[in-house]
């Protein structure tokens, strides 16, 4: 009961304190909210920089975790709270966690709806994974560097969000972002993160072109013993 007791005290003060700053603290929905909420939350890091920090990630995670869209602002902002290497490292990890998150929801509360919903599509596909993961180890082996390459390959896209607030002092126009340094720091973080599906690529078609080869060389071996 204490406790019980402590936490509604602990709500009613949180909201107190917060209620005059309904307004400012909000998600940002274009370029000018989102600099005049970096500069207010600026102002807080300089005393308060873990509340700051936890502040970030509750509303982040918040987002990722239920599917909202705006993700894209709150990597601006973390660039310009944070800067861009540590702002790209938070976007990166958050981002991670509040998929799984998300993917955690939907296994707990919408997998009975779906399979009651859908009962034969999930079955078809339950058996086509069953089956070619006995089977065939390369298409396991895909699926696991299918899913590090996705992860990765949000990296470019978290960058120029993070560099842009990181310089969101400096942008007038969105037209500002793109600038040479930026697009050439974006196109080698690009090469990088596509090199795993580059890599997967040519590995399932040499995968192929072995199997196609074990299968004609079987079938003519097939056709030699009917026409002995």
């Amino acid at each position: 009961k204490k406790k019980k007791l402590n936490l509604q005290a602990y709500l009613i003060l949180q909201t107190v304190f917060y209620y005059p700053l309904r307004h400012l603290l909000k998600f940002p929905s274009d370029l000018d909210e989102l600099r005049e909420l970096a500069e207010l939350l600026q102002f807080y890091k300089t005393e308060h920089t873990g509340y700051v920090f936890i502040l970030f990630c509750s509303a982040y995670l918040y987002k990722q975790s239920f599917a909202f869209p705006g993700s894209s602002f709150l990597n601006m902002l973390a660039g310009a709270l944070f800067g861009p290497w540590h702002g790209l490292l938070i976007a990166c990890t958050l981002t991670t966690v509040g998929s799984a998150n998300c993917y955690l929801l939907s296994r707990t509360f919408c997998k009975n709806h779906i399979v009651r919903l859908f009962p034969e599509k999930v079955a078809m596909l339950q058996r086509l994974v069953v089956s070619d993961c006995i089977y065939d180890f390369s298409f396991c082996l895909f699926i696991l560097c299918m899913y590090y390459s996705l992860n990765s390959s949000l990296i470019p896209y978290n960058f120029i969000c993070v560099r842009t607030g990181a310089i969101l002092s400096e942008i007038h126009s969105l037209d500002d972002i793109f600038s040479l340094g930026t697009l050439l720091q974006l196109l080698l973080i690009a090469c990088v993160a596509l090199l795993p599906g580059a890599l997967i690529r040519h590995y399932s078609q040499a995968h192929l072109k072995l199997d196609g080869l074990e299968a004609n060389g079987h079938q003519k071996v097939l056709n030699d013993r009917k026409t002995r």
